[in-house]
């Protein structure tokens, strides 16, 4: 079965926006762990726009199904990571203003930096995952710095429009997937993923893990949380009562 990890930073976002506590985070959280899925996301920021220091505690605290954070490695990022203790940490490259994350480690310039923070994590017994794009030749360097699993940046795929573009995209992740698996990688995903591209994924080889926020979510606004999380849990082939 590949899992579903609910990324709820847009809960946040939305409460954010008038400095109260509605809709309330841990309430979504546990609505989708009530609703069947088998992880729940962060991606607390620097500049807090969304989930806050808080958020991931009181999380942490409640959370019945794997806890993933996921972020760029700065240092209070880390501590924070290593007190909750989560089952994975997602390290994501960082560029400053970004919307959102948009592109997969250089791991030629950026792996020996990533090694210490690799190995500090994982000796904390925390998996650790590496968003990537498709370069065979990274893949190969994310298992070499020590990563356990790769995320792989989908948004290419999500947006590609004809079919033959939709299948060139597609054929690239397949390629990666294939070789994460064949050097000892766990294979995740995520970017933009939605019902309309998420059934292919279910053909991506060694997948065991997608990460959904924003399209579920906005989902969530017109068929409510529960029955968006339904959804998504069918899209994936898991049995959804």
């Amino acid at each position: 079965m590949i899992n579903l990890s609910v990324n709820v930073n847009k809960v946040a976002t939305l409460r954010n926006s008038r400095g109260e506590d509605v809709p309330n985070v841990i309430e979504a959280v546990q609505t989708c762990i009530n609703t069947g899925v088998q992880g729940i996301t962060v991606h607390p920021r620097e500049d807090q726009r969304h989930i806050k220091p808080h958020d991931v505690y009181e999380i942490a605290e409640m959370v019945t199904v794997e806890y993933n954070i996921e972020g760029d490695p700065r240092p209070d990022l880390l501590d924070m990571v290593i007190e909750v203790r989560p089952d994975q940490c997602t390290l994501v490259p960082v560029t400053p203003g970004e919307v959102t994350s948009d592109h997969g480690w250089d791991l030629t310039a950026e792996g020996e930096g990533l090694k210490p923070v690799i190995h500090r994590l994982k000796d904390a017994g925390i998996r650790v995952s590496l968003f990537s794009g498709t370069d065979l030749h990274q893949i190969e360097l994310a298992k070499e710095v020590g990563a356990d699993r790769v995320e792989f940046y989908t948004a290419p795929y999500a947006w590609a429009k004809t079919e033959q573009e939709i299948v060139h995209e597609f054929g690239l992740l397949v390629q990666a997937a294939e070789r994460a698996v064949s050097v000892g990688l766990g294979v995740n995903a995520g970017h933009d993923l939605n019902l309309e591209n998420l059934p292919r994924m279910r053909n991506l080889p060694g997948l065991l893990e997608v990460s959904i926020g924003h399209h579920l979510m906005a989902h969530a606004l017109y068929v409510g949380l529960e029955q968006s999380v339904k959804d998504y849990r069918a899209a994936l082939g898991q049995d959804v009562v």
